[in-house]
């Protein structure tokens, strides 16, 4: 039709190439175009970055004369997606302006990267950029995941009342991301409000609550809201089952666990995942049904892995089936060599068995394969900054004062009946550095500096990316009673809301 040579048809044939995945035709078409303009380059810089070519699309960048807006963005965000955030960054940095759209792919880069901390720093730094550029809906969901994944309950709220400030609408994508924030960050009550008000909600609004009830000591009320989202007519996905699953769990509910787990199939056609099986698994094994946890592992549909069998131990470590454990952990390591639960474990039943030869066997080994544990990390925010802690670390501005609090949390705490547990520590070491080692994990840190940091009354609010261990529950339990203050403690299975010296998982955890 005489159109070859025609720039606007040239680019839209690019870009198909590239949206129908064939990415060497585009490129082709690229090459022998006579003429090219801007609109060309963004469009094969966004094109080799929607197929994961990074190399050719920073070639091409690199090419262009005059770089826009959009290219710059569009390089940035391909980085980002093969996980080179620090080459993104770079690229960022070097931007010689910037407008909402920029400041938004990096931010988002961080979060989808899980460098949760960068991105609320690059937010803050966003806010105070000359100019001042108006974050949009695409910022606050950004920064409402990274808020959410860190407890950053502050400026979680302050986006909340920005939303409100500018009358922006709760749309799905914002109030979805918003109600998510305030159930991981244990506000559920904000969640649900936020919920109420989302003049549309779908199976993600639904879930998000579903499974902030849940994780938050709600079970039954997930339960409720669940039956409820049916009676509406919105048909669950397999996310919305697995918060299903999880309150029954948490809720020690095995019969309606069970009766959910077989409807998922039935009725909803939705096919198990080996997350479904997991948690099943955890459900029959945290009530004792031990033998019928087994017996599930062995039919499931797809192979179970390494968390499957870590529900199984357990179990096998509540209910101190140690032979089963034993078997299990076998498992486990044929399936991860290095997995650094199972040494853990067996180091443990032996020395509890009396078999100290074996223990150092167990630790021996970890330590010829080295086997790292994966180190126990908290988080707190205060004063509009997120502090980090790792166990027995000193690396705190205001280390002296925390452990100043955490010697007279622990006078205070035996007053009170506190007896250390140390048979949670596997090193081979006197209970003296037991007792040490347990003070100093992360969670209690990251609460002595919450202490020493807020005014009397306000809640602590803690997240952990391991499982709390039962020292450090119980210790929660009394700090909450001899300090008179809530402590919400997020670890990676749960919320464990402290007070007056009860948790709201009632010890079923």
């Amino acid at each position: 039709m005489g159109l070859h040579s025609n720039l606007f048809v040239q680019n839209s044939l690019v870009d198909m190439y590239f949206k129908l995945g064939r990415p060497l035709t585009a490129r082709r078409l690229f090459d022998e175009m006579p003429n090219r303009d801007v609109v060309s380059c963004n469009t094969v810089v966004s094109g080799c970055c929607l197929c994961g070519d990074v190399d050719g699309a920073r070639r091409v960048f690199d090419s262009m004369g005059n770089k826009s807006l959009i290219s710059w963005s569009a390089m940035i965000a391909g980085y980002a997606r093969a996980g080179y955030v620090g080459a993104a960054r770079e690229l960022f940095d070097a931007m010689p302006e910037r407008n909402v759209a920029s400041w938004n792919v990096m931010i988002s880069a961080y979060a989808q990267n899980e460098k949760f901390m960068e991105s609320i720093e690059l937010f803050r730094r966003m806010q105070q950029a000359a100019g001042g550029t108006t974050p949009n809906e695409v910022t606050l969901v950004s920064v409402l995941s990274a808020c959410a994944h860190l407890g950053a309950l502050a400026l979680g709220r302050w986006i909340g009342s920005f939303v409100e400030r500018k009358k922006m609408v709760l749309t799905l994508f914002l109030g979805n991301a918003l109600a998510d924030m305030y159930a991981k960050c244990g506000c559920i009550a904000d969640a649900r409000a936020v919920f109420d008000r989302m003049p549309e909600k779908d199976v993600v609004s639904w879930t998000v609550l579903i499974s902030g009830l849940a994780t938050n000591g709600h079970p039954r009320k997930a339960l409720a809201s669940f039956r409820e989202m049916l009676r509406r007519g919105v048909r669950p996905n397999d996310v919305t089952v697995m918060g299903v699953l999880s309150a029954c769990t948490h809720a020690g509910l095995v019969d309606t666990g069970m009766r959910f787990f077989e409807m998922m199939t039935a009725e909803f056609q939705i096919l198990p995942k080996v997350e479904h099986y997991g948690c099943v698994v955890d459900l029959l094994s945290r009530a004792g049904r031990l033998d019928e946890a087994e017996a599930l592992v062995g039919v499931m549909r797809v192979p179970a892995n390494v968390v499957v069998w870590g529900a199984l131990l357990g179990g096998c470590r509540i209910h101190g089936d140690a032979a089963r454990g034993e078997r299990v952990v076998r498992r486990i390591l044929e399936l991860d060599p290095e997995h650094a639960g199972g040494y853990v474990y067996l180091a443990h039943v032996y020395s509890a068995a009396g078999r100290p030869e074996d223990s150092a066997a167990c630790r021996q080994s970890m330590r010829r394969r080295r086997v790292a544990k994966t180190p126990g990390c908290s988080w707190i925010e205060v004063g509009n900054a997120v502090h980090e802690f790792f166990m027995g670390d000193t690396s705190h501005p205001q280390t002296e004062r925390i452990y100043a609090m955490i010697r007279e949390l622990a006078r205070k705490m035996r007053m009170a009946g506190y007896c250390p547990n140390t048979s949670v520590v596997t090193q081979t070491i006197d209970e003296e550095e037991k007792e040490d080692a347990l003070a100093t994990h992360s969670e209690k840190l990251a609460v002595a500096f919450g202490l020493i940091s807020t005014p009397e009354g306000t809640t602590i609010r803690v997240v952990k990316n391991l499982r709390a261990c039962d020292d450090c529950h119980q210790a929660m339990k009394i700090i909450s009673r001899i300090v008179g203050r809530e402590i919400v403690l997020r670890d990676r299975s749960r919320f464990h809301h402290f007070r007056d010296g009860r948790c709201s998982c009632n010890d079923y955890w």
